[in-house]
C-alpha cells in the first residue's frame, strides 16, 4: 500500500496484491488512520465488482460512524451498483470534493 497524506486526508493506493490481501493490510493499518479522512484508490485492480467492494463495508461504517470520510475510487464499478453505505466515486478529484462537502456537513451538524 502506498500511503500519500494531503492535510487531514491519507490517499491510500492499492499496489498489485488481491484484494482480500489489501483489505488485511488496510485493517492492520486501520488504528494509524482512523483519525483521518481516508480514499482509497482502488484503479489498479482488474475485474473488480460491486461484490468485492462489500469487503470495505464494515470498515466504512467503522469509519463514518467516528464523523470521518471513507471514500472508494473506482471507475471500474458503478455507484448505483454499490449499498449506499459505501461512497464510490470515479476519480480522485471527485473523492476530495466528496470529502470537502462532507466535512462542510459535520461542521454544519447535518
Amino acid at each position: 500500500m502506498i500511503f500519500d497524506k494531503q492535510g487531514n486526508t491519507t490517499v491510500i493506493t492499492q499496489e498489485t496484491v488481491s484484494l482480500v490481501t489489501f483489505v488485511a493490510r488496510l485493517q492492520k493499518a486501520y488504528p494509524k488512520l482512523k483519525t483521518e479522512n481516508l480514499i482509497l484508490n482502488l484503479f489498479s485492480l482488474e475485474g473488480l465488482t460491486a461484490n468485492d467492494l462489500l469487503e470495505f463495508l464494515q470498515l466504512s461504517n467503522t469509519h463514518r460512524g467516528a464523523k470521518h470520510s471513507f471514500v472508494i475510487v473506482t471507475d471500474k464499478v458503478s455507484y448505483d451498483d454499490v449499498p449506499e453505505e459505501l461512497m464510490v466515486v470515479p476519480s480522485l478529484q471527485e473523492a476530495h470534493d466528496v470529502i470537502e462537502m462532507e466535512e462542510i456537513e459535520r461542521d454544519l451538524d447535518f
